[in-house]
């Protein structure tokens, strides 16, 4: 007979207790234990002996590339490391109201329409409320398959009689497993949901997307083995009442992580911009002093984006440090290097500092650019419109080298601007564009010299 088993599980970060206590240990938050029962049965499985597989030499398997499943969307591919990988369990997260269900649903279509039998499973919406947003979205197709259920043994049952190309679970807070005695959406039925599907998208070779609820702080919702479980985890960002949205790569196992893309939403649905530099500079101001322009690498692909800095004396015993879109604490760093190496007082200024366009950047690449936005805003001095700031600051005010200073040059090159200020130890080992002009400083003094306009 099956034994029973009282513990308290931490909703935030999957610790188990024997006891009920306030805070949780594991993740030091309050209120997030709740009480679960744990059956354990007994198994006839002896402990040892032979088992069905058997370790093999590494040197006797044969390496072969297996094709990916393409989509009609590059910008999706290309997040993904080339396409769609047979097998694979991906994770997409973000803010409700976003279009993770949008875009899902839309790559569904897109692969139907090649001859793929997909498996859209709704935990949410019924399949007439599916249907609803699928006719606003136009996307008909018999080999698109809706299924409204939330029984993982339903579901596995459905995939295993359909043998679908692609099975979507939208999303996995509301699938339950009838072994487990815990609510939906708990740590243990989403533990043991997301290891049974990563079972079934392994054993039948069928990539499986599932989508995941976002806590306040921004993370997905449950323990963080949620995500280390997956073979990759996208998260979709963008501002609700803003078109623009991102779909941004923070672990893949099949391609480079921290790989971008950008989304347009409109009435139809998702469309690809293909390039986002554009859409980042297009509402730059012309003249306007604390405004600069830096070539950001996100994950292979290099994007322009204008940094903003506004530099006004305080009113406040102590300035006011605030930053958007960078780290928080790389503001007073580099307000300090300024201070200190080219003499700007700086220390009853208050300090704002922003990423036009709501894209999040966190390279050191982009130091000499804020270094100069708010040198720019201090002196009241504006730089060119056509100048490219790149480089990593150091403590002692120099500036230095970066990687990938041959894409990020082109990117600028292309969209017309036509000069680049870049660390000195940039400029040799590669062959300088003719169409652009490259300018290599040691320090951060010779930037603005240069930068600003007298």
């Amino acid at each position: 007979m099956a034994k029973t088993k009282t513990k308290y599980v931490c909703q935030s970060c999957g610790y188990e207790s024997p006891r009920w206590m306030g805070r949780c240990p594991g993740c030091s938050n309050w209120n997030t234990l709740v009480e679960e029962i744990e059956r354990k049965t007994k198994t006839n499985r002896p402990s040892t002996g032979l088992t069905s597989r058997k370790p093999i030499k590494i040197t006797s398997i044969e390496s072969q590339e297996e094709p990916r499943i393409l989509t009609s969307l590059k910008e999706f591919n290309r997040v993904l490391g080339g396409g769609i990988v047979h097998g694979s369990l991906v994770l997409i997260g973000g803010d409700p109201g976003i279009g993770k269900s949008t875009l899902l649903l839309q790559i569904s279509s897109q692969l139907a329409e090649q001859q793929l039998p997909v498996l859209y499973i709704s935990g949410e919406e019924s399949t007439r409320q599916t249907k609803l947003r699928a006719d606003r979205l136009n996307v008909s197709s018999d080999l698109l398959y809706v299924l409204a259920e939330t029984n993982l043994f339903d579901i596995a049952n459905h995939i295993e009689e359909l043998k679908p190309s692609l099975v979507i679970v939208d999303s996995i807070q509301t699938i339950y497993k009838d072994e487990v005695t815990s609510a939906p959406g708990s740590v243990s039925q989403v533990r043991e949901c997301t290891s049974e599907l990563m079972r079934i998208a392994k054993t039948n070779h069928i990539p499986i997307f599932i989508v995941g609820h976002v806590t306040k702080e921004g993370a997905i919702a449950g323990p963080r083995v949620l995500e280390h479980m997956v073979d990759t985890v996208l998260y979709f960002e963008g501002e609700r009442h803003h078109t623009y949205r991102i779909l941004r790569s923070v672990k893949n196992r099949f391609g480079s992580t921290n790989e971008m893309g950008i989304f347009e939403m409109k009435e139809e649905g998702l469309k690809e911009v293909m390039n986002p530099s554009e859409i980042f500079l297009e509402e730059r101001s012309k003249g306007a002093a604390g405004s600069t322009v830096v070539a950001s690498m996100e994950g292979t692909r290099p994007v322009l984006v204008e940094i903003q800095a506004l530099i006004s004396p305080t009113s406040f015993g102590n300035p006011r440090r605030m930053a958007t879109g960078v780290d928080y604490n790389r503001i007073p760093l580099l307000m300090a290097v300024l201070e200190k190496r080219v003499g700007l007082m700086l220390q009853n200024q208050d300090a704002y500092v922003k990423v036009a366009g709501g894209v999040k950047l966190d390279e050191p690449a982009i130091d000499l650019a804020i270094s100069v936005s708010i040198a720019s805003s201090f002196r009241n001095q504006p730089t060119r419109p056509d100048d490219i700031f790149i480089g990593e600051v150091g403590l002692t005010g120099e500036v230095r080298r970066v990687s990938r200073i041959e894409q990020r040059v082109q990117e600028a090159a292309k969209l017309g601007f036509k000069r680049v200020i870049c660390p000195q130890k940039n400029i040799d080992g590669w062959t300088l564009p003719e169409t652009i002009e490259i300018i290599g400083v040691n320090t951060v003094q010779e930037a603005l010299n240069i930068g600003l306009h007298r």
